[in-house]
């Protein structure tokens, strides 16, 4: 009987994976592997790390429990190969493979090099549709299709009538297909915020710990408090929690920002349904029933699944729809080299020092941390792309290429030119005073608008308009702030510029800023 090696991934720890579906339960084997290559690439979070070797772990006790033949490498076993065509290569010496099947990878590298396999390898090898996700590259490709801006919304209004997810036969439930207008509210200082999930570590995890902490020393982040889920039951706990607790509050408070609650009413599942622990669909079903039995109201309900079923599965169309030519746009022509402080959180500027202490010791920021002030910032700075996109992928322990590259490049850096977003998400001081309470404990004061206290964010703002009017100024929802800048006087225009270069040389001069 032929004998079909079975890789998974690190993100691909689910039992409805394709590869798992067709198993032989007799005769083929699976392998999961801890590989070097995969784990240093980029020098990820240690929390991070720790998460997928602990998750994979568990993983494979289950599919031995359950009667699998599993291979499993330990990142440090005398037989780790180091990259994961070298353990399937070696893995086909010693177990006598005659097939190879995998499910289609998260990140384009990946993809390209398994595509070389068979002819190195001399096996038949089949790369299998991940049917975890609600819409496939192709379906994304024809949607696309001579399209010159692709605007998530349109694509979340085809998810919604294919699934019929809050849909009242062809009409969205409510009569509406967004919510979004009643979903930008600022913490109520009155509301009580419920405690995360979290989990003590157990003898794997802790096996897990020791290794990170002594292979991994010299990576961002720190280790403490570990306490993600790290198997399916524990992450079903997470979902079920968050349904039950912060789901009623997530619409209007999912765009605040509060000093020290990190958490505050979202999800904190995204860790899960990016390594295969959760599945979107099981997610999307159980939002919607809380909102069917009136436990929870129909815009958070719905802001929630458009972030599920529109966001994620759009982003991850776009980013297999465009690579690999996407990794390379720079529309703005950043340069800067990514700020000392972003490893630190060492910045008089609060809010940063806030977003980037948080990250370091969560793996974790919510998604308005992570666009309107971490991502406004290196917007406004002219970052380079490549390096805002490694920081993104190192730092978080949901981020894998398809999901964090189209978020950043596109939706944080407007280095697509515009062909994800309709305008640069460039904010002054304003918005982040709006939507938290960072403001009121920084060194600067963010009602001022030029000088050596004023908040950077309200003198940058306008000098990115004002270096990048030849690409933005004609964009049409851009039209209000530049006609306010055409009106400014030229001594306003010479302080922005003067305090953004005093700022900018005392960034690049890697100085306490």
């Amino acid at each position: 009987m032929a004998k079909t090696l079975r890789l998974i991934l690190a993100d691909q720890l689910s039992m409805s994976l394709p590869s798992l579906q067709s198993c032989d339960i007799e005769s083929d084997w699976i392998l999961m592997a801890e590989v070097k290559t995969e784990a240093s690439y980029v020098k990820h979070h240690k929390k991070k790390i720790a998460f997928l070797f602990s998750a994979m772990r568990h993983f494979a006790c289950e599919l031995t429990n359950l009667g699998y033949q599993v291979r499993y490498i330990k990142y440090d076993a005398p037989e780790n190969q180091g990259s994961l065509f070298a353990e399937v290569k070696y893995a086909i010496e010693v177990l006598d493979i005659e097939n190879i099947e995998l499910t289609f990878p998260g990140e384009y590298r990946v993809l390209e090099d398994m595509r070389g396999w068979q002819e190195k390898l001399g096996v038949a090898v089949s790369i299998l549709e991940d049917t975890r996700f609600l819409s496939t590259p192709e379906e994304f490709a024809q949607w696309a299709k001579g399209k010159k801006q692709l605007r998530m919304e349109f694509f979340y209004r085809q998810m919604r009538q294919k699934s019929m997810s809050l849909m009242e036969g062809d009409q969205p439930t409510g009569g509406k297909w967004n919510y979004d207008s009643q979903n930008r509210q600022p913490l109520d200082n009155d509301i009580e915020i419920p405690d995360p999930v979290t989990f003590a570590p157990d003898a794997i995890t802790q096996d897990v710990l020791s290794l990170v902490e002594k292979s991994f020393s010299s990576h961002f982040g720190v280790l403490d408090n570990f306490d993600f889920a790290v198997n399916r039951k524990q992450a079903l706990k997470v979902l079920d929690t968050f349904v039950a607790q912060r789901l009623v509050h997530y619409g209007q408070f999912q765009d605040a920002m509060a000093q020290g609650e990190p958490w505050l009413f979202h999800s904190h599942i995204s860790f899960y349904l990016n390594c295969g622990l959760l599945l979107p669909s099981e997610v999307i079903e159980l939002a919607e029933s809380a909102y069917r039995n009136e436990m929870v109201p129909l815009n958070s309900v719905e802001g929630f699944i458009r972030q599920v079923l529109g966001w994620r599965e759009y982003v991850r169309g776009l980013y297999w729809y465009k690579m690999p030519e996407y990794k390379d746009e720079n529309f703005l022509e950043a340069k800067r080299a990514l700020p000392g402080f972003f490893w630190d959180g060492e910045t008089r500027m609060n809010c940063l020092s806030q977003c980037i202490v948080e990250t370091r010791g969560n793996a974790y920021a919510h998604h308005i941390q992570r666009l309107m002030v971490l991502g406004n910032f290196l917007l406004l700075a002219g970052v380079h792309p490549d390096e805002v996109n490694e920081w993104y992928l190192i730092v978080y322990a949901d981020a894998y290429e398809w999901v964090e590259l189209p978020n950043v490049s596109g939706m944080i850096l407007f280095a697509d030119g515009g062909l994800l977003a309709s305008k640069p998400y460039a904010a002054s001081g304003s918005y982040i005073n709006k939507m938290s309470d960072y403001c009121q404990q920084c060194h600067y004061n963010v009602k001022e608008k030029n000088g050596a206290q004023a908040c950077p964010f309200n003198y940058l703002y306008w000098d990115f308009l004002d270096r990048n009017r030849e690409k933005l100024g004609n964009n049409p929802r851009l039209g209000m702030p530049y006609a306010t800048l055409r009106k400014m006087s030229d001594e306003k225009v010479r302080h922005i510029q003067r305090d953004s270069d005093i700022f900018f040389k005392a960034l690049d001069a890697n100085e306490e800023v």
